[in-house]
């Protein structure tokens, strides 16, 4: 059955291939005369765009996937189809102005991006005003999350679900109660929640939503192990879940943010370090004796350590390895309080991205003291690690950047940093990016 009440017409998502390989074929014969040329790009281009949507989900769109979360994938796809379009004219050294080519990418994602937003819209506006493209619903368990729950449906038509009843589940007979409602209601999806139910009620609403096509997610309660972004996959057929999902480990991200990372420093060091250095360098020298860069020992990913560049700030002192910056520090020197001010004295930090030791947006790391300090000291501490430090990153734009005044304070970042691993994307890396120089520029009372 290609259509069904409440779900996305079967032919949605092979339209939507098919509209954006159009877009990409249709506006890319300019430039081939040669057709079997034209032939062989249409074939590589149109197998890439498959294998690489597969992989990325760029075409796994619900009714409750956040705006956002398309931009990103937009984005990822954008780039990953920059790099097949100029490794296929490179490949066969086609005379075509560079410019000429990212033009056409451009046509492309630009026209993609405005379909897949529409088709997104529309949708919502279909549900929102005409009550279509709808699922209907039911709640099994009476509580705080669950109210939530009901009200998130009853104030947000446009996602499509029609809520038709509550139920306080306590006992195996009001459960059969609950099937048979759901059964002659024609209901689609069943959310529980994980707090009202013992295991066996679990186990008998999962038996009956496997044995009658309906689709059941569950409410977590208050317990630790159910607020996590659980990852769920098979080692051969065993199911195994693992307590927290990091984007970055997979393969396509890490490349993803790496390429991001090389053209980021390369800009910055050739674009503003080449000539910022020397200037700096003079009035550095001429203000305090001592190198131009400071560099210290951190902790990057896997707990590996590293040196970690700055412009020096700092008059030369034994306790610069130990004790962090405090506010009105006496050891800031004048030229020091204005770099730090705007953040200038992290600039050389690009080479450390350059080098791949650090990315440009990331958990912020520690002197190695520090950190060993607070992983015994702060929960979760560690996990920080899981990915590159990074020159600035979620906790800095949210106020918590610069000296570690308690323990609640570096709990919070820790939170934040937490927070970032789980959910990056390209999107995110560029909105901390921003942020970050418009705080910078506007003036940071926690930078010192």
């Amino acid at each position: 059955m290609l259509f069904k009440r409440g779900r996305y017409s079967g032919f949605l998502r092979p339209i939507s291939y098919g509209i954006d390989l159009f877009l990409i074929a249709f506006l890319a014969n300019p430039f081939f005369q040669d057709a079997t040329i034209y032939f062989h790009y249409i074939l590589f281009i149109s197998l890439s765009w498959i294998v690489v949507s597969v992989l990325s989900g760029f075409y796994e769109i619900y009714r409750y996937t956040k705006a956002l979360k398309i931009a990103s994938l937009l984005a990822k796809q954008g780039l990953i189809f920059t790099l097949l379009v100029f490794a296929f004219f490179g490949f066969y050294n086609l005379d075509r102005k560079t410019i000429d080519v990212s033009v056409y990418v451009l046509q492309v994602f630009g026209l993609i991006t405005l379909v897949k937003f529409s088709i997104f819209y529309l949708l919502k506006k279909y549900r929102s005003y005409w009550g279509g493209n709808y699922r209907t619903v039911v709640i099994l368990g009476l509580n705080k999350k669950t109210d939530q729950l009901r009200k998130f449906f009853t104030d947000n038509p446009e996602y499509g679900y029609k809520l038709s009843k509550t139920f306080d589940s306590n006992t195996q007979t009001k459960l059969e109660t609950v099937f048979d409602y759901i059964l002659k209601n024609e209901i689609d999806e069943i959310y529980c929640s994980i707090g009202e139910l013992s295991n066996e009620e679990i186990q008998a609403v999962i038996d009956f939503a496997d044995n009658n096509l309906k689709i059941l997610k569950f409410i977590p309660d208050n317990k630790e192990i159910y607020t996590k972004r659980l990852d769920f996959e098979y080692y051969g057929y065993i199911p195994v879940v693992s307590l927290r999902k990091i984007p970055l480990q997979q393969p396509i991200n890490k490349f993803l943010k790496r390429v991001f990372d090389i053209v980021v420093s390369i800009i910055v060091i050739a674009g503003v370090l080449s000539w910022l250095t020397p200037l700096l360098a003079i009035i550095i020298k001429l203000e305090s004796k001592g190198p131009v860069f400071f560099k210290q020992k951190r902790n990057g990913l896997d707990y590996k350590e590293f040196y970690c560049y700055k412009f020096r700030s700092m008059r030369p002192n034994p306790t610069a390895h130990i004790h962090q910056v405090k506010k009105n520090d006496e050891r800031i020197t004048r030229v020091g309080k204005i770099i730090r001010g705007t953040s200038i004295d992290e600039l050389p930090q690009f080479i450390n991205v350059l080098k791949g030791e650090m990315s440009v947006v990331g958990p912020r790391p520690h002197m190695v003291s520090h950190t060993h300090m607070y992983a015994e000291r702060i929960d979760k501490f560690m996990v920080r690690h899981f990915i590159k430090p990074g020159i600035t990153g979620l906790a800095q734009i949210s106020g918590y950047r610069g000296e570690v005044e308690d323990d609640n304070f570096i709990t919070n970042r820790v939170k934040y940093d937490i927070f970032y691993l789980e959910n990056w994307s390209l999107l995110l890396d560029l909105k901390i990016m921003f942020l970050t120089v418009y705080n910078a520029l506007r003036g940071d009372e926690r930078a010192y």
